[in-house]
């Protein structure tokens, strides 16, 4: 029996990379997808004639169940959500109704049209906040310091509340950061390595950043996203840390990137106070011992192996391609 695979928040840089992965396990993939969105389908261009969209909305619950209906899933990753932690000062009210409530309409969906979907929530890194402790495992207290952060924790505990009080098969993946060529422009990491790919080719002449103190633990997504489905092939759900165990300030990621490009970062980077946050996360460090015991998962790709990675990738995208010769 082929099985089917639900994604919402297929359209972005983790459902790229797990419609991938389910892809070539032999799935059928769904991916839900608003009428309205002006998201960009570049993530997933190369997989249009390889899965199925499906039209809903977080927002609207019953667009969640005729697309439970027609897709009939056996897993769904619920990854869709208003993921940008500094956009969640300005639109606070938003990011509650898609990143929280979202996660409710969805769960309200699989009770009520098929409770025996596996169901997988994206749970984040950024519940922790001002950490209690270091390093942070499932069972360290939430602080959260953004309305991303506290819109995250009610995703995080509706899911709980859901397993315990139906029974459904629901998993929370506390995904520490996770980064990729395919990370959106407006996340730090992206932000750097693109940076230095316009300064390395002329396009620019300076990278204007926040905290270059803060700490995160980074990997790479396409690692991360196996951790999603390992987690739902398991006997008995589960909520679990994934990070890859080491942290490294925003100012060694921009070492890592301008020396890939034969750079000095020193020369070119600017610390700018319009984007230091509010209330600042300092340190995230995730001990993801639980996931390597149970699920036997562990990350392949170095923080520097992914830096480098980025780096590449921004500098043949900017890249002025060859002319043709003549003839």
């Amino acid at each position: 029996m082929t099985r089917r695979a639900l994604i919402t928040g297929i359209t972005g840089q983790d459902g790229s990379y797990l419609a991938e992965l389910l892809l070539e396990k032999g799935y059928e993939v769904f991916g839900v997808v608003r009428r309205s969105s002006t998201e960009t389908l570049d993530r997933i261009e190369h997989l249009r004639d390889r899965v199925s969209l499906c039209q809903g909305d977080l927002l609207d619950q019953s667009s969640l169940a005729t697309v439970l209906r027609d897709a009939r899933p056996h897993e769904l990753y619920n990854l869709g959500a208003q993921s940008f932690v500094p956009a969640s000062w300005n639109q606070p009210v938003l990011t509650g109704e898609f990143t929280a409530l979202g996660v409710t309409r969805m769960l309200e969906a699989v009770r009520q049209v098929d409770p025996t979907i596996r169901f997988y929530q994206a749970s984040s890194s950024e519940m922790f906040g001002r950490v209690r402790e270091t390093p942070q495992t499932e069972r360290t207290p939430f602080h959260p310091r953004s309305p991303y952060g506290v819109a995250k924790v009610y995703g995080h505990f509706i899911a709980v509340n859901y397993r315990e009080s139906y029974g459904l098969f629901i998993c929370s993946g506390i995904l520490f950061n996770h980064e990729s060529p395919r990370r959106g422009l407006e996340f730090v990491s992206r932000k750097i390595t693109d940076g230095v790919a316009r300064i390395k080719h002329g396009l620019a002449r300076e990278l204007r950043l926040g905290n270059l103190e803060a700490r995160r633990d980074w990997g790479y997504a396409g690692d991360y996203v196996e951790a999603m489905w390992l987690m739902l092939n398991q006997d008995v759900p589960d909520d679990y840390v994934v990070a890859s165990g080491e942290t490294h300030s925003v100012q060694e990621f921009c070492e890592v990137a301008f020396a890939r490009a034969g750079l000095s970062w020193r020369d070119h980077v600017t610390v700018d106070p319009r984007f230091v946050r509010p209330a600042e996360v300092d340190v995230l460090l995730g001990d993801a011992a639980k996931a390597r015991a149970r699920l036997g998962w562990k990350p392949r790709v170095t923080f520097r192996e992914l830096v480098e990675m980025m780096v590449d990738a921004d500098l043949a995208r900017l890249a002025v391609p060859p002319r043709r010769a003549k003839g």
